[in-house]
């Protein structure tokens, strides 16, 4: 039996590893099985989509400059900037008050938290320096500071980058299949992983897929999946989620693509302890987001898109209304155009897990086959940098299942638990 390769979640990684799998493998021995009724319901289609190439601890910081690169030139070679958003972004913090600039908490800390630049000197900004955003309300003591070099932060929108990789997947001819969850692996000679089966969510229809390369990269659910296809095994894959409210919003005050000073990146602490991020976009919204939670139930992956909670977004649009709205006194002229609760997978210790598990790992009974010929591949608990690090980790994890050359160093992503791989 020929390789054959499932990926298990076709959220941002599982999309990009089918993408760049199928640049050197027959593209129909791929499959994607993905359970929500609506693709890209969760992280990958409601996350900020803020790109940065050098905000990472020493053990990422290989595969997000592979990463970030990467993003420039898939968007330079396919028309990016029309077809998903890409844009270079001015980053920026923001303090409303002398007292919020002088204070040790940063709206970016939550983001810079353990990477290597978080004590990087900031560049102060002046309001005549052109890069100001346009759409922020300015109040008077409030201050600014630059805290990205050029050409080192951008944005995308998440949405339309996972749809143009999924059509270039399905147009070369990976096979998806969508709604539909797995339930077993099978084995063939020697014990070896041979078949995963699968269930139409709607219809219930099973069907059994090949499978001697299997990969998880089933975002906050990849634990899940993994003891449901290997019960007997002991290993527990630490990954849990970070609940993250959002709103879209339309700002008079943002026209994209008539500005010269571009995108923005801003991040900044409020009165209600929590850390607001914004982002504007090219197609004329402002993503407002940075109310998350740790502690949210997370729901079923074939539940579909989560519901927000009232009273979190009350509080997102209070303080929305507060930083970009149009002064005490005047009439609310931000428009909500969407209202969003995803979960991102997050690791104890920060950093994804992009790694082979050893088969004995994988419970008695279970084998694979040797080398590139098979294997079972974790990929997640990237936490906020999905979306930055998903074209990276795609190339890498691709080149890793093949048996090639890795383009970055991700020796330190392994598993870290009792009896795995670290």
């Amino acid at each position: 039996m020929a390789s054959s390769t499932v990926i298990l979640g076709a959220g941002i990684i599982g999309v990009s590893t089918a993408y760049y799998l199928s640049q050197h493998q027959d593209p129909s021995s791929i499959h994607l099985v993905e359970p929500s009724p609506e693709l890209f319901s969760s992280a990958s289609g409601y996350a900020g989509g803020f790109l940065a190439k050098d905000w990472f601890a020493p053990s990422v910081s290989a595969l997000g400059a592979l990463s970030f690169e990467e993003h420039r030139r898939l968007a330079e070679e396919h028309g990016g900037r029309e077809k998903w958003g890409y844009s270079p972004a001015t980053c920026v913090s923001y303090a409303a008050s002398a007292a919020a600039r002088d204070s040790q908490k940063r709206g970016d800390d939550w983001l810079r938290d353990g990477t290597s630049r978080a004590d990087a000197a900031p560049v102060v900004l002046d309001s005549s320096s052109g890069k100001t955003p346009t759409w922020l309300r300015r109040v008077d003591g409030d201050h600014i500071e630059l805290i990205s070099d050029e050409d080192t932060t951008a944005q995308v929108d998440p949405l339309l980058l996972c749809q143009f990789l999924l059509q270039e997947c399905v147009k070369r001819g990976v096979k998806l299949h969508h709604p539909a969850k797995p339930v077993s692996v099978g084995t063939g000679g020697k014990g070896a992983l041979a078949a995963v089966r699968i269930v139409d969510t709607k219809t219930s229809a099973e069907t059994t897929l090949e499978c001697t390369r299997l990969i998880i990269t089933a975002g906050a659910w990849t634990g899940q999946v993994f003891q449901t296809l290997f019960p007997r095994s002991k290993l527990q894959l630490p990954i849990k989620s970070l609940a993250g409210h959002s709103l879209m919003l339309k700002s008079p005050r943002w026209h994209a693509g008539l500005e010269h000073n571009g995108c923005h990146a801003i991040f900044t602490t409020h009165q209600t302890a929590f850390c607001p991020e914004m982002f504007s976009r090219l197609g004329g919204h402002i993503y407002f987001a940075g109310l998350n939670s740790s502690t949210l139930p997370l729901p079923d992956a074939a539940a579909g898109k989560a519901t927000p909670y009232s009273d979190s977004l009350v509080q997102l649009r209070e303080a929305a209304k507060e930083i970009l709205g149009s002064g005490p006194g005047a009439e609310d002229d931000l428009e909500i155009v969407r209202e969003g609760l995803c979960f991102r997978p997050v690791t104890p210790w920060g950093s994804p897990i992009v790694s082979r598990i050893r088969d004995q790992d994988l419970g008695l009974g279970t084998a694979t086959r040797p080398g590139a010929e098979g294997g079972v591949y974790i990929a997640a608990g990237h936490g906020p940098w999905g979306i930055a690090m998903s074209l990276g980790t795609g190339i890498v994890l691709a080149e890793m299942v093949q048996g090639r050359k890795l383009s970055a160093d991700v020796s330190g992503l392994g598993i870290r638990g009792e009896g795995a791989k670290l």
